[in-house]
């Protein structure tokens, strides 16, 4: 295997604890069978990046109110409490993050599928993300993992070589998709398990 010298990070589900469920679960009164319902089928994970590829927002709103009315309420407070469904950071990971950048051996960069604009309130409110040599936001480049030319642009704007860096995402589908491009892949779930899978690319930390 080719040295490791870049450490691509996402941020949502890897550093900052992100869940829709913070708020809806107010708004159904704790009801978990109706909070799942609503972001399955209303405000759903395929309407929300789609405003992470960079669709406005205000209109977002708009096109799904019309086409449930009778949710217009609840749709509205999707991004009306969007910093409520921002939970904590994922502490664990925030110290691998710190140990990668105070090693010196590696470029740690962040690739995240984010609106442009909420990014804002994340970077406000979360000091790491101002320790990373660059992070890619998909909402501000108009496209999002797990397109090809997501992580083309990545590799071009920060200057990595594919098979010397390895991208660590909760989402599988993104993982499998930097694999393609010869990207080396680690699947987050814990960061005790990050930890150990970092090993494995003979990173220490």
């Amino acid at each position: 295997m080719s040295k490791i010298d870049t450490i691509i990070f996402d941020l949502g589900g890897v550093l900052i604890d992100w869940n829709p469920e913070y708020v809806f679960l107010d708004v159904f009164n704790n009801d978990k069978e109706k909070t799942k319902w609503f972001l399955d089928h209303i405000c759903t994970s395929d309407w929300n990046e789609n405003q992470d590829a960079g669709y406005p927002i205000a209109q977002a709103t708009k096109d799904r109110i019309a086409l449930f009315p009778e949710y217009e309420k609840e749709i509205k407070l999707f991004y009306g409490r969007w910093p409520d469904m921002l939970g904590g950071a994922i502490e664990g990971t925030v110290d691998i993050l710190k140990k990668c950048i105070a090693s010196n051996d590696y470029k740690v960069v962040a690739l995240t599928n984010w609106s442009t604009e909420t990014f804002p309130i994340a970077l406000k409110r979360f000091e790491f993300l101002q320790w990373f040599e660059g992070i890619l936001v998909s909402g501000e480049e108009k496209t999002r993992k797990p397109f090809k030319d997501i992580y083309t642009l990545t590799l071009k704007r920060f200057n990595i070589n594919a098979q010397n860096a390895v991208f660590i995402d909760d989402n599988l589908r993104n993982i499998e998709a930097a694999k393609a491009l010869g990207i080396h892949g680690i699947h987050f779930e814990t960061p005790e398990k990050l930890r150990q899978q970092l090993k494995t690319f003979n990173i220490h930390l």
